[in-house]
């Protein structure tokens, strides 16, 4: 049954091919070209015929005008496209690889830009052909052979030249070229190894010759890795950090891959692929010096500290160029007197360097920005009293003189050598007699007021109508903000002021009560006052609720 199926399949694809072709000799305009790739890229499973293959490639050849080649590249990729055989898809896969080793390298380059215009030309991740338990690991094949291709034009656009045909570069380059290029030979060769046959793939004879191509192809691409990492390991050690980090990992995914490109080649020598050729015999590298590298990075110098080798010349260069330059400026020394020679040659004309106008600089962008701190000590010391060490001593103040009571006036008045102004000895805390002496006014000022502690009473208008507002000394400098030590000053003498002056008013509170305490201590205190201790507000409520006193 399986057998009358597979039959069946070929007898369609047969029958698609023959309508292709008839199709192609009535409709198309490229009638031979269309006819040599649908036989070229057939159904049936074996390798294609060289006429066709010839047939194409002269149409891709440089001779032939540039639309020939776009159109045989899109009937390639349509035909890549629409099929789901995995004879047909191959066999158009071989074409397209046999034209980049084989033909002009304008069709490389056509190749390039119909990738970048359009999708992707070999994105076959999807494609699988599950007509047989065979052509599943066919498929398989066949989407790993599409991703080799694909980085094979993506490896061109990083080394700037094709890896089957021109020699390499890597021997030569400097440490940055080497770090980009590296990679992506590495990257071409994990999708090479990919291409390793797996299952009955091993034995299919399309599948073999493509296999020929690639491992022909791996000798080319493990010698120019070859030479790229004995470029770098002779540049590592006088690698920076970042550098030598990356080189130590080309290094070790090299030796990982190298192992594994000894296998790929097992396998090849077992399926009579690559006898004839000289494939490569891999040898590892010993251990003791991958270790030495791993110690160097750990200590290798940073990128900041040690200067690249071109700075250091561009540097040097520099200095020599100024050494070199007041010589040349020099007038020549006085000829030696001797007989007369011919007429000097007239010295060359300088040549005037016209300065420059700079830009007006309207926004004030240039302007030095002035130093805070220099201007908030400025500030500070303008604020500050400070006793200056040869200045005259004041006498003595006499009792005739007016004496400031105040002490805010006291802190801002400052010593003059006039003699006006006084001296006041120091008390404990930091006090003067000024200073204390007012604070005992205030306390007797607020103690002769009568004070009422009901919230209806009306306060009687006594004494001046209006206080007059006292004068802050320091409003000037309030937008300023003053000195640390002035401040800490200024707090200590308020805290001090204040718990003096609570101490007085409870002393005079104190006998205030002792005098007006009655002698009978279970008296009522408000039996004898005039005023309702309450006010006019009790005497509302007994309005209203009718327990008035009649």
């Amino acid at each position: 049954m399986a057998g009358g199926a597979t039959g069946i399949r070929k007898y369609v694809g047969a029958l698609k091919d023959t309508t292709t072709v008839s199709i192609a000799k009535v409709n198309s305009d490229y009638k031979e070209l269309d006819i040599a790739i649908v036989k070229a890229t057939n159904h049936v499973e074996n390798p294609a015929k060289e006429k066709y293959i010839r047939d194409i490639f002269y149409h891709l050849s440089a001779g032939r005008p540039r639309a020939d080649v776009a159109y045989c590249i899109r009937a390639l990729g349509r035909r890549l496209s629409k099929t789901r055989n995995w004879a047909v898809a191959l066999k158009t896969l071989i074409v397209i690889h046999r034209a980049l080793r084989e033909v002009d390298p304008s069709f490389r380059d056509e190749l390039i830009s119909y990738g970048r215009s359009s999708s992707h030309m070999f994105n076959l991740s999807y494609f699988k052909d599950d007509s047989s338990a065979e052509a599943w690991d066919y498929s398989a094949w066949v989407r790993n052979y599409a991703l080799y291709l694909e980085e094979r034009l993506e490896s061109f656009r990083v080394l700037r030249y094709d890896v089957e045909k021109d020699p390499s570069t890597t021997r030569d380059l400097g440490t940055i070229e080497l770090l980009d290029q590296l990679p992506a030979l590495q990257q071409l060769l994990f999708r090479l190894l990919d291409c390793q046959p797996r299952g009955s793939s091993s034995y299919n004879i399309i599948i073999q010759h493509a296999l020929s191509m690639v491992a022909l192809e791996s000798v080319r691409i493990q010698t120019a890795i070859n030479d790229g990492i004995l470029n770098l390991v002779d540049k590592f050690f006088e690698m920076q950090r970042d550098d030598a980090i990356r080189a130590l990992d080309i290094y070790k995914r090299s030796i990982r891959q190298a192992e594994q490109l000894s296998e790929f080649y097992e396998v090849c020598r077992s399926i009579h692929i690559g006898r004839g050729e000289s494939l490569l015999k891999i040898e590892q590298p010993p251990a003791s010096f991958l270790a030495a590298m791993e110690e160097y990075v750990s200590n290798a110098p940073l990128a900041s500290t040690v200067p690249r080798k071109q700075d250091v010349l561009a540097i040097e260069y520099k200095r020599k160029s100024d050494v070199a330059e007041p010589s040349m400026l020099q007038p020549p020394p006085p000829p030696a007197s001797g007989p007369a020679q011919g007429p000097e040659p007239e010295p060359e004309p300088v040549k005037e360097v016209l300065p420059v106008a700079e830009p007006t600089d309207l926004l004030g962008m240039d302007e030095s920005t002035p130093d805070t701190s220099e201007i908030d000590q400025k500030n500070a010391l303008a604020l500050a009293i400070v006793q200056q060490d040869n200045a005259p001593k004041a006498p003595a103040p006499s009792s005739t003189e007016n004496v400031a009571t105040s002490w805010e006036l006291a802190l801002v008045t400052a010593p003059s050598s006039s003699g006006n102004a006084v001296t006041s000895s120091k008390l404990a805390g930091g006090l003067d007699l000024l200073t204390l002496d007012s604070l005992y006014n205030e306390a007797h000022r607020r103690a002769q007021q009568n004070v009422s502690y009901n919230p209806w009473e009306t306060i009687p208008a006594t004494g001046q109508v209006m206080q007059q507002p006292m004068h802050d000394p320091f409003y000037a400098s309030n937008s300023v903000a003053t000195a640390r030590n002035v401040q800490m000053a200024t707090m200590a003498q308020q805290q001090q002021a204040f718990m003096l002056q609570q101490q007085h008013m409870m002393m005079i509170a104190g006998q205030q009560v002792h005098h007006q305490t009655p002698s009978n201590p279970f008296a009522d205190p408000y039996m004898h006052a005039s005023v309702h201790p309450y006010g006019a507000g009790m005497q509302l409520r007994n309005t209203y609720t009718g327990t008035g006193m009649m």
